[in-house]
């Protein structure tokens, strides 16, 4: 049977230095209101860069230890109109890495206006979710910021351009990621909707590690929207 998670020191998440949470805000937290799985509808603006060696370094230390190399960045927005926790922004960045033919993806850096989805996302899946304030929309020709509130100063800016038609979209993923307690677990994200293909502006900046691997200058990216999605239950790797 697996171990129960949900006593973890919420602070011991793995992530950047942008996504640390201190005492202060820890003790405003709430209970986790809802456990994995979740259901969602969001819309959503994404980027896509090849990882530089800067990448390894925000991979956590358990796959650094399997091997694990970097191999592309996805950054992007996300405006959550319904899930268990109620309507929030987000914002990632995600490292997409290799264990020899394995191909992986884990969540380095995600941040949100929400504390229950702070606090979900941190307990269910070991995302390592910081709190930030956010403008703006992730639609075309539009721009969307997000600003951290911890000591790092950090920054994103993103705006979309002019978008192509849009076309469905569908995805199965498995998110990988390093909890608390040391353990490696993967969640399985599947997602339906609609993408429209443009290039995305970005603008990163903090005192720490952010703008070295998640990188600003004019990317490949996609505006979403209609789009529902499913993260499982983590297990064991």
């Amino acid at each position: 049977m697996d171990p129960d998670l949900s006593g973890l020191d919420l602070r011991r998440v793995p992530g950047v230095p942008e996504t640390a949470i201190d005492d202060a805000l820890v003790a405003t937290l709430p209970a986790n209101e809802a456990p994995a799985p979740w259901a969602v509808r969001s819309t959503g603006m994404v980027w896509m860069h090849r990882a530089n060696p800067a990448a390894d370094d925000a991979l956590p230390e358990a796959l650094r230890r399997q091997g694990a190399t970097s191999s592309f960045v996805i950054g992007g927005f996300v405006r959550y109109t319904e899930t268990p926790v109620g309507a929030y922004d987000e914002v990632f960045g995600v490292v997409g890495y290799r264990i020899g033919r394995q191909v992986g993806a884990t969540v380095a850096f995600m941040a949100v206006d929400s504390a229950t989805s702070l606090v979900g996302g941190r307990e269910n899946w070991s995302m390592p979710k910081a709190m930030a304030s956010f403008t703006g929309e992730p639609a075309p020709r539009r721009e969307m910021t997000a600003a951290g509130t911890n000591e790092h100063g950090w920054s994103v800016r993103a705006t979309a351009g002019r978008a192509a038609p849009p076309v469905p979209v569908f995805s199965r993923a498995r998110v990988v990621q390093e909890f608390a307690d040391g353990s490696v677990r993967g969640c399985r994200l599947r997602a339906r909707g609609w993408s429209r293909l443009t290039r995305v502006e970005v603008e990163v900046s903090s005192s720490a590690s952010l703008p070295a691997w998640l990188r600003s200058g004019r990317h490949p990216g996609a505006t979403l929207s209609g789009i529902n999605f499913s993260l499982g239950v983590p297990l064991p790797q």
